[in-house]
């Protein structure tokens, strides 16, 4: 571990270096497009957990917080998706 680097920047450290120098939600976009199927199975089952632990209400609520915070994301950050696009 490079401590000059971590202790210059801790953030850029923890959302970035540790992970192979680029940000996570550029890997993250690059498993989405390599495993779509995947990442749906999974929301699904995410969904269908919250469905059978939480009472609906609870469960509307999660998802109106998650909706919001999907379309903000695409509202500020929403860029051209670019494959194993390099970061800063």
């Amino acid at each position: 571990m490079n401590w000059k680097r971590f202790w210059g920047n801790p953030y850029k450290w923890g959302i970035w270096i540790w992970l192979g120098g680029r940000p996570i939600t550029y890997q993250l976009r690059d498993l989405w497009h390599k495993a779509e199927f995947v990442w749906i199975i999974l929301l699904i089952a995410c969904g269908v957990a919250l469905g059978h632990a939480f009472d609906w209400i609870t469960v509307l609520k999660i998802m109106g917080i998650f909706t919001l915070g999907f379309i903000f994301g695409h509202l500020f950050w929403g860029t051209k998706y670019i494959e194993d696009q390099p970061g800063e």
